[in-house]
């Protein structure tokens, strides 16, 4: 089933790789026995479902996730089944992948206010004439 993240982005089954592997989690007796941690990879350099520019963004958003190979790696180990495990990392990389697809905002440069200017300089002027002050005095005879 593949994973839809947004109408216009599905990610394929084909594209996502699931391994089971022995977990440090919880388990009790089955913790030797059976392999229910997670590991999802989504190789990213080489999907089809993403454009270029969400795809550079996965990468800063991923992280210490990404492999050398230009993979996205996700381990789930919280549940002690491996379909709960499977459902997480699917969400974990859902969320990834949403987090990626909103465009940051431009910042647009503004210039201070001409009243601002002003109390700026007015303040420089009032702490100019308190330190002033405490200057000493000399007398002129």
């Amino acid at each position: 089933m593949p994973l839809e993240i947004a109408p216009d982005v599905v990610i394929a089954d084909s594209e996502l790789e699931v391994s089971f592997v022995r977990s440090s989690g919880p388990g009790g007796q089955n913790v030797n026995k059976v392999a229910s941690a997670v590991q999802l990879r989504f190789d990213l350099a080489a999907s089809s479902a993403l454009r270029p520019e969400v795809k550079a963004r996965l990468r800063a958003l991923a992280g210490r996730r990404l492999t050398d190979e230009g993979a996205l790696l996700i381990i789930a180990r919280n549940h002690r089944t491996q379909e709960q495990n499977r459902r997480e990392a699917l969400e974990r990389l859902k969320d990834l992948v949403v987090r990626a697809l909103v465009a940051p905002k431009p910042r647009r440069p503004t210039k201070p206010t001409r009243a601002s200017r002003q109390r700026r300089l007015d303040s420089k002027a009032h702490r100019r004439t308190t330190k002033g002050l405490r200057a000493k005095v000399h007398w002129e005879s």
